[in-house]
């Protein structure tokens, strides 16, 4: 396969990618053409379509085709100039060729989580933690397969779970280091923080916003996820629950950064400091992925500077 991270000008493309997106345009002298973003699991390519030949058969965003075209460049970056296309038929494809996906060993970051619930003391907080993370096998897929957002940070299969056992691992130092902090309440609160967003996102391919995404958000919709667990678990101490929503609805931070309440709780301001950390050092890290030492990036929005790498010795 010719992964799209390779391609260069001037090369011949056939090959099966997944069209991302594909919108129907008209150039200034009024004749239809296609607009895709093919996708595997190195990135993407914008293609374009520009003769609407007998050689290109119906397809529709999210189909997986097979594309016949030269790589040209256009405003320094590589696109695809298409003429045939087909969807592709089942068997000719993997799909796990045309996702992005998290470098570390799923099955591993899986059984590291559930290790860490083990440890829990507290029985109410434990059995929580238990009926999503081990006894609720669709939730399990959902959240091993789901990214932890659609862009900015950890956007791959497995982004939501590597994200979140990151911030558990963090939280677990702090603790270590302000032992005041109460741990079971704090590691809960860490993994349950994101697990709105196998609502929020749709699953890969797609990865976008679902409507409830939209129009309620992950914060708002994990902490009904929680509460509706704890509504069946028979004595769970309410102000423990309390706590425990109040950490995953703050951990944002700030009230302009989505939370809907700031951190009220030492274990509130652990969590948000962790998330923030992981989800700043995971988009700085592919951010600079492929740069060289000492070369400036240019201005980030997020950071609100011009990056550059560290300089190799």
């Amino acid at each position: 396969m010719k992964y799209i991270e390779t391609l260069r000008e001037g090369e011949r493309v056939c090959d099966i990618y997944l069209c991302k997106n594909k919108t129907v345009a008209k150039t200034k002298a009024g004749k239809t053409y296609y607009s895709l973003v093919l996708q595997d699991k190195t990135g993407t390519v914008d293609a374009k379509i520009w003769e609407l030949t007998n050689g290109i058969a119906h397809f529709e965003s999210m189909d997986y085709i097979m594309i016949d075209g030269d790589v040209t460049v256009f405003q320094g970056s590589p696109q695809l100039n298409v003429r045939r296309v087909r969807v592709a038929r089942e068997g000719e494809y993997l799909p796990q060729d045309y996702l992005p996906m998290s470098e570390k060993s799923i099955t591993e970051m899986y059984r590291q989580l559930t290790a860490i619930i083990g440890t829990l003391s507290n029985p109410y907080l434990r059995k929580l933690a238990e009926s999503f993370f081990v006894e609720d096998k669709a939730f399990v897929k959902s959240f091993c397969d789901h990214s932890a957002a659609k862009a900015v940070h950890h956007g791959f299969v497995g982004g939501l779970l590597e994200h979140t056992l990151s911030v558990v691992k963090m939280c677990d130092y702090y603790v270590t280091v302000y032992p005041y902090l109460n741990r079971d309440l704090l590691l809960c609160a860490a993994m349950f923080h994101d697990i709105g967003k196998t609502k929020e996102l749709s699953l890969f391919p797609e990865n976008d916003y679902t409507d409830d995404g939209q129009l309620l958000g992950h914060i708002v919709m994990g902490t009904m996820m929680v509460q509706d667990k704890i509504r069946g678990i028979e004595n769970f101490p309410a102000k423990v629950g309390s706590e425990l929503m109040h950490c995953i609805l703050s951990h944002h931070g700030e009230l302009e950064y989505g939370s809907p309440k700031k951190p009220a709780l030492a274990e509130a301001v652990a969590l948000s400091l962790a998330d923030n950390a992981d989800a700043k050092l995971e988009t700085m890290k592919e951010i600079m992925a492929g740069a060289t030492g000492g070369e400036w990036l240019g201005f980030n929005r997020l950071f609100d500077s011009n990056l550059r790498p560290t300089t190799k010795c």
